[in-house]
C-alpha cells in the first residue's frame, strides 16, 4: 500500500501540511495551475502558475499578452510574439501590484521556468519551485538551483499522482 500521509504526531510538528503529505499538496496545486493555464489564449502552449504562501494562493498567472493588447499570442506563422509574458512573470508582476509579499513562498508552474523567469523568481524571494513539465533547455532550473531555490519536478501523469490512489 502506498501510504503517503503524515502521521498525527508528525503533522503536529508541521501545521502547513495538516495531515497531508507535502507531495499530495504539491500535486493539488500543480493541478490547479494546469486548470488556470486554460485561461491562456496562446495556441502553441498554455502555461499556468500559482504563488502559494502560508497555505494561501497569493498570486496567479498564465502566459499571454500584456494588459491592453489583443489576446493573440502567435503571429500568422504560429510563432509566439516577442512581447508575450510567461505565466511566472505574470504571477510575479501581479504580486508587485497587490501588496502581497512572496518572500519564502512556493511557485507552482506547469512548465519549467526559463532563465528570464528564473531571475524574476530569485529576485521575488520565492524559495521553492515545483513544476510539471520539463523543457529542453535547463538553464532556468540550473540558475534557480545555483541560487539556492529548492526545485522539484513532479509529473502530472495520473499514474504518478499519489493523491489519486484514494479515488
Amino acid at each position: 500500500m502506498n501510504n503517503k500521509h503524515i502521521t498525527e504526531s508528525s503533522s503536529a510538528s508541521s501545521p502547513l501540511l495538516e495531515g497531508r503529505s507535502k507531495s499530495a499538496v504539491d500535486y493539488r496545486y500543480l493541478r490547479m495551475a494546469r486548470i488556470w493555464a486554460e485561461n491562456s489564449y496562446c495556441k502553441r502552449r498554455q502555461v499556468g502558475a500559482l504563488v502559494v504562501k502560508d497555505k494561501m494562493i497569493i498570486s496567479d498567472g498564465y502566459n499571454g499578452t500584456p494588459s491592453g493588447f489583443e489576446n493573440v499570442c502567435e503571429d500568422e506563422e504560429g510563432i509566439t510574439k516577442p512581447y508575450v509574458l510567461h505565466a511566472e512573470a505574470n504571477a510575479i508582476t501581479k504580486l508587485a501590484r497587490s501588496g502581497n509579499n512572496s518572500e519564502g513562498s512556493t511557485l507552482y508552474v506547469t512548465a519549467s521556468p526559463c532563465i528570464e523567469c528564473a531571475k524574476l523568481i530569485i529576485q521575488a524571494g520565492i524559495r521553492r519551485v515545483v513544476y510539471a513539465e520539463k523543457y529542453r533547455l535547463t538553464d532556468g532550473i540550473d540558475l534557480l538551483t545555483r541560487a539556492g531555490v529548492e526545485v522539484e519536478y513532479k509529473s502530472l501523469e495520473e499514474d504518478n499522482d499519489p493523491t489519486l490512489d484514494s479515488i
